[in-house]
Formats: C-alpha cells, structure tokens, sequence
C-alpha cells in the first residue's frame, strides 16, 4: 500500500469516529462512560472454561472456575464471581460489548462474554472488569474487538507498517463505533452518557511467535500499531497496556512485546504486562492439549486480567 492510500485509510477511520460523542483525555467530570477498547486474537476472545466438565474432554472439571471456587483460598480472592445462592453474578456498573462471528453479546460483567455459545467461557474481561469498575465512579464498557487466529504482522498491520494494511487493523474501530452506536439500545441508562476512550488493551502474539519474519518485525510493529491506534482515536496520551503472550515459549517474541511497549511508552503511558507465572500444568487444566488457550485455565485467565487491569489503573491518571 502507498503512503498515499494509508493517509486514505488513516483519514477514513477518523471520519468513522466522528460519531463518537467523546474521544481522548478523560476530565473527571461525572456523567461519563469510561470505555476501554479490548483487542488481540483468540486468548482475548475468552478460552477460560466456566463449568464444563465431561471426563474425557474437560479433564473431569479440573482448572474450571466452578471447581476451583470450591477452594476456600481460590474463593476468598475471586468468590465474588458468585452470589451467596451458588448464581454467577452480573456487574451492572461495568458493561461488555462482544461481536463474535456468531451473534452479540453485550450487558453487565459477568461469565460468557466469550467465542462460544452460552455462558461457559470467558476471558480477561472478567477479572479486568473488576479491577477497571473498582477504580470509577462512572461506569465502564469494555469493547471487545478480538478474532482467532489473526497475526499483527498481516492481519492487524497497522498503515505506518507499510505494505498492505491488515483488515483487522480497521475493524477494530468498527467494533468500538458500532458498540458506541448501540449503548442507548443495549444499555439504556446510560444513553445520556459522554464516553470517553481511557484504554487500550493489547493481548496478541501467539501466531507472530509461529513465524520467524513475524518475530523480527514484532517490536516495530506493536509500536507502529499504538501509534496508529492513539491517531485513531485522536488521543495522543492514550494508555496502552500489552499482556505478554506467557503461554508461549518464545523468548524472542516476549522481548520484542517488551521491546514494543517501551518504545510506545516514549509518546504515552505504555506497560507490558509479564503473564508467564499465570499458566497452570495441563494436567491441572480442563483442556489438556490446548497450550495455546492457557489449557482453558480458569485461574489463568483471572489473572491475566487482573495484571491488565492493575497495569491499566497505573497508567491512567489520577482521580480528582
């Protein structure tokens, strides 16, 4: 792609978010919708498994969430998950915007909001929600905008990349205006709301990690992807935070996600978040052979949202 044509595509996203009542650096003022943008590849769409616990292909229910909040030491920390009558509970104040390929899923926090159909998976969002809420008095919306098997090399090359621009690059603000558009009708209370964009969240790597070329340009294009996004969404101080792709044994890739971050840090507040202390042994996980998906550990998953969360909440600035 010329540069021409990626200053075309550069100026046809900022038209798209025209519609956007409010972009950039949040003022404090009440009234607000706090929006965090939500974006990665299959482990950001949600891999955790909730209750499924067939022998055979869920490992009989180990590393599940239900299984696991049957340890008092695992329900002291993440009990709240759960109502006092055994019913997973909803957040209102925290809402979740999700367009899988198979249908929309938005409403209050809670388990679901993942790939799958039905209400047995989730993903960071879960644990990072909490954290995010924790920290506002005006309410959060997470916008997932999150697809399997996409490298950021090709699929989510962002336009200072050179070369083609990948389609996933433009989509994810596709995502975040169509979620904007639909806050009225998909949570009518706030439809008086100002959103403003606080955050991005960027978990991805594993298919640039399974590619050599794509390793060596990752720094580089994990800064460039930043970059582009904070032109966007017009805010050049936006926070960025990148979870490491602790699944993985790549070292390479892990310094360049390091690599990446530090170089977006010097134009906004950017933080790599280390996720390797999160994977649990697959024979302790419900799907076994899925190293890729964290082995679909509940525990995993909570953790790496929370560290998202809590490295988010630094970044952002101070309440006053």
């Amino acid at each position: 792609m010329t540069r021409e044509s990626s200053a075309l595509v550069l100026l046809a996203g900022a038209a798209l978010l025209l519609s956007f009542k409010s972009l950039g650096p949040p003022d404090a003022k009440p009234g607000k919708l706090r929006v965090f943008l939500l974006a990665g590849q299959s482990n950001m769409e949600g891999q955790a498994v909730v209750d499924l616990d067939h022998e055979e292909h869920y490992n009989g229910g180990r590393g599940t969430l239900a299984k696991l909040l049957e340890e008092p030491e695992f329900e002291t920390r993440w009990g709240w998950v759960r109502d006092g009558e055994g019913e997973w509970q909803a957040r209102e104040d925290v809402g979740v915007w999700y367009r899988s390929a198979h249908e929309e899923k938005k409403g209050p926090l809670s388990i679901g909001y993942a790939v799958y159909g039905g209400r047995h998976h989730f993903g960071p969002e879960l644990a990072l929600g909490k954290v995010l809420g924790d920290r506002f008095d005006d309410p959060v919306l997470l916008v997932k905008a999150c697809w399997g098997g996409k490298s950021l090399h090709v699929d989510f090359r962002p336009p200072s990349a050179g070369g083609e621009v990948g389609p996933y690059f433009g989509r994810m603000f596709e995502e975040l205006d169509a979620a904007l558009t639909d806050v009225g009708a998909a949570f009518p209370e706030w439809k008086e709301l100002e959103p403003v964009v606080e955050g991005f969240v960027w978990f991805q790597g594993w298919n640039d990690g399974c590619d050599d070329e794509a390793t060596r340009s990752y720094a580089g294009n994990l800064e460039r992807l930043i970059g582009d996004v904070r032109e966007q969404l017009s805010s050049k101080e936006l926070p960025v935070v990148i979870g490491q792709t602790g699944n993985m044994n790549s070292p390479a890739l892990h310094a360049a996600q390091r690599a990446g971050a530090k170089a977006a840090g010097r134009d906004g507040p950017a933080a790599f978040v280390e996720t390797e202390a999160f994977l649990r042994k697959p024979e302790d996980s419900p799907n076994t052979t899925h190293g890729h998906h964290w082995f679909g550990n509940a525990e995993s998953y909570l953790l790496i949202g929370d560290a998202l969360g809590e490295s988010m909440v630094e970044l952002l600035p101070k309440p006053r």
